[in-house]
């Protein structure tokens, strides 16, 4: 099995604030080495190198710095703070005084005191840093502070200053501060209470604060727990139980055992009967013939909207395993509002029933956050193509047709346009890349990746990005590539709206090693290009949460299992780093699932993320040829589903590149056919 993209950290060389103008062509980004970096915690600027026979300098690594033991000191203030150690962290924080990254110095040695910090204390570092990441984020966690504790004058007072738009907690805090005042907030809440896994104690005091205050009725409450049991979420059910009056144990048990709860009938108040409903839907994910007949047995004792509601959660559950009785269920669950999950399964179904009308209905029927996606503006679209409504479908497909994502290429492709890749961009100068090179956010970026700690780097490049124009983008993207940091290359330049450098967009490193084994195989290296960069982005030590590891991310028995087809000997799973090994086992796997699946990409695609027997199972659910738009549309994991699309959507682009002229995704995608070979995969 293979894994989706990770965020394992990659080794980049140093930064150079002034280079020497050249550029690579396309295809050749690692072709030539960036400057090395002996250390990690390498000083941001390289230095020439040391002459030979040159006496030893103190403190002094190839005549740059260093920073070798401060790096090692703020590694453990790091984790002091973690922690939240304050003793330590002060003790390791006094031991860098002029650290490169001295915001986060003073960023680890306040947090373990914050709750105890003096305002003027927090403001003080704040002052020091304005305007930068680490100031922003220690605002987020003095507002988060300042909400538990209520004091609300000094939240709204630092909420304006707040550079981004705030994590969920921090957002139902301040409407729980405007609710304080009597404001009328109901509407924001319901717009705002939609993820139920990341409530936290904001949150759940807004619904609170809300229903006691008769902002929220028993509705609300009803909804609320209905998502929280769709999303898995046991501790927002039992607050919301608890708050109906009902028992929080059985609302528990309703989404963790909803055997358990079942088993105890479906009560005689409104919310005990919402709760039975929550456990019919969970046990609906297990059983679809145990709850349909449960349900069917009680149907006398629910009003008709409880049946609609319990039908509903029998249906999305039927949906997600692609069973031909879920548009029957669908029917059934007719007249009540549907979850934003349910909507989009109903519409899937639709889709792979043709049935248009449905497809048209609930996706209008989906809020307007949900309807702006451009999946379903696509597919708004479609259907009134298929209705005739020629003006309105090309409006809707002109709102979304861009190349880089799956549905644009498939909106541009409705409009007669194809996907071709546009003229290179003007090369970055030397000045542009010194400017950005100076950048604070970016030098403080670097030298986290050269710690190997990507994420604080990846916080601290976004936080650059925030307000520069495309050519800046462009030079920042170059800076990246130079530091061999090809998935923040990447990244920084799909931001870019007018000025399109495909060279940075879809780069394609390791050209001399890929394009032989992809030929040899006989497989389309487009295709082998957009999986890649949506597995790995090129990191090439990426290694994911499950063990998937490199370009390719290989899980290691994956590996061992294609080593010993291949005749690979010699393999151990130490060797899945190995650039070539990597590249050769996952080109390998890639066409045995390919042969596996018929040369069907869109199968071999699902496979490699899913597993072949998951994409064997969805395939022998068809009764006839399904276009591969709709196939790719109803994958039931949503990791799976969104991995297929990118990766299609990066081959076209590959391929046009490559091939120098239009591609159209369609003729990619194709048709899924209903009959399968006999299997040769695990």
């Amino acid at each position: 099995m293979f894994q989706s993209r990770s965020t394992a950290g990659s080794l980049p060389a140093a930064l150079a604030l002034v280079f020497a103008s050249w550029t690579l062509p396309f295809g050749t980004v690692h072709a030539r080495p960036a400057p090395d970096a002996t250390q990690a915690g390498q000083a941001t600027q390289t230095a020439p190198p040391v002459p030979a026979g040159a006496p030893a300098v103190p403190g002094v690594v190839n005549g740059a710095p260093d920073t070798r033991a401060d790096d090692d000191t703020f590694l453990l203030l790091r984790e002091a703070a973690r922690q939240d150690d304050a003793a330590r962290t002060n003790a390791l924080a006094s031991r860098l005084p002029n650290y490169l990254l001295a915001s986060y110095v003073d960023y680890y040695r306040l947090k373990p005191r914050l709750r105890d910090a003096t305002a003027e204390e927090i403001r003080e570092v704040l002052r020091r840093h304005e305007g930068s990441a680490v100031a922003d984020r220690l605002r987020s966690d003095w507002l988060l502070e300042m909400g538990r504790r209520r004091d609300w004058a000094g939240f709204e007072r630092e909420l304006g200053q707040l550079g981004s738009n705030g994590e969920l907690q921090i957002r139902c805090y301040a409407l729980l501060a405007r609710a304080g005042r009597g404001e009328q907030v109901a509407p924001d809440a319901r717009a705002l209470l939609l993820n139920p896994d990341n409530y936290g104690e904001a949150c759940a005091a807004l619904i609170a604060q809300l229903y006691q205050g008769g902002q929220f009725s028993q509705d609300d409450l009803l909804w609320q727990l209905r998502i929280a049991g769709e999303a898995d979420a046991t501790g927002p059910a039992r607050r919301t139980a608890s708050l109906l009056g009902a028992s929080d144990t059985r609302a528990a048990q309703a989404v963790d055992v909803p055997a358990v709860a079942m088993a105890r009938g479906i009560g005689s108040t409104r919310a005990e009967r919402a709760i039975y409903l929550v456990a019919l839907g969970r046990m609906a994910r297990t059983s679809l013939k145990l709850a349909t007949v449960a349900l069917e047995k009680n149907s006398p004792n629910l009003s008709v909207d409880e049946r609609a509601i319990g039908w509903a959660g029998i249906a999305h559950a039927a949906s997600i395993v692609l069973s031909p009785d879920a548009a029957l269920y669908w029917q059934r669950a007719n007249g009540v509002p549907l979850t934003s999950e349910q909507l989009q399964w109903k519409t899937r179904i639709a889709l792979r029933r043709g049935d248009w009308k449905t497809v048209r209905a609930t996706i209008e029927a989906m809020p307007a956050w949900l309807r702006a996606d451009g999946a379903w503006v696509y597919w708004l679209g479609r259907a009134d193509k298929h209705e005739g409504k020629m003006l309105e479908a090309t409006a809707l497909f002109e709102r979304i047709a861009v190349p880089h994502h799956f549905y644009g290429q498939l909106a541009m492709e409705e409009l007669g346009r194809q996907v071709a890749a546009p003229p290179p961009a003007q090369p970055v100068s030397v000045d542009e890349l010194a400017s950005v090179s100076a950048n604070p956010s970016l030098q403080r970026a670097l030298k986290f990746y050269g710690l190997r700690l990507r994420a604080e780097g990846n916080r601290e490049w976004n936080w650059a990005l925030r307000s520069m124009s495309e050519r800046q983008l462009l030079a920042a993207g170059e800076l990246a590539r130079r530091n061999d940091l090809l998935d923040r290359m990447v990244e920084t330049s799909l931001r870019t709206r007018t000025e399109l450098d495909y060279a940075q967009r879809f780069p394609a490193p390791h050209l001399d090693v890929l394009h032989p084994t992809a030929q040899g195989l006989g497989l389309d290296k487009a295709w082998v290009y957009g999986l890649i960069r949506q597995e790995s982005r090129f990191i090439t030590d990426a290694r994911s949460g499950v063990g998937a590891s490199g370009l390719m991310q290989v899980m290691p028995s994956t590996g061992k299992w294609v080593a010993a087809k291949i005749g690979m000997d010699n393999f151990v799973h130490g060797m899945l780093n190995d650039l070539r090994t990597n590249i050769t086992l996952g080109a390998n796997y890639m066409n045995m699932v390919l042969g596996n699946f018929d040369g069907n990409q869109i199968l071999a695609t699902a496979a490699y993320n899913a597993g072949p027997s998951r994409a064997r199972t969805w395939r022998g659910l068809l009764e006839q040829p399904m276009e591969g738009a709709v196939f790719v549309e109803s994958i039931p994991f949503s990791e799976t589903r969104g991995y297929v699309r990118n990766v299609m959507a990066n081959a076209t682009n590959y391929a046009a590149v490559f091939e120098q002229k239009p591609q159209s995704l369609k003729a990619r995608l194709g048709y899924v056919q209903p009959r399968e070979r006999a299997s040769i995969l695990p």
